[in-house]
């Protein structure tokens, strides 16, 4: 009997290199300004937006990250799973890379958006 899994139907938009961490299970708390009622799977959407070049390269050097200019952006690059928020801390875990990154057919949102129709 095959089990069907059932796609995310949110994707959460971070900023490289942070999505890049998420996807390897070093980040597990996303910081936002307010608490959320999503639960359970969710994509993780690497953004366009880029943060100040210094501060890349601090983010690089401290997690040892090779070239955060190759990193993915504009796509979805993985999946994990939203468990609990307390208060503005989202706690994530199971992350689980796509096989290549998928751009989505909808616009992104800078939280959350619905990446298919």
């Amino acid at each position: 009997m095959t089990r069907h899994i059932e796609r995310p139907r949110l994707a959460l938009s971070v900023r490289q290199p942070f999505a890049e961490l998420i996807m390897r299970g070093v980040k597990t708390v996303e910081y936002r300004s307010r608490p959320t009622r999503v639960r359970g799977r969710i994509y993780i959407y690497a953004s366009l937006g880029r943060y100040p070049r210094a501060d890349e390269a601090e983010w690089a050097q401290e997690f040892g990250l090779d070239d955060i200019d190759g990193l993915p952006r504009g796509v979805l690059v993985g999946t994990a799973e939203l468990f609990d928020c307390q208060g503005e801390e989202w706690l994530l875990r199971a992350p689980e890379r796509l096989a290549k990154p998928v751009r989505p057919e909808r616009r992104a949102n800078p939280v959350w958006f619905r990446p298919f129709g």
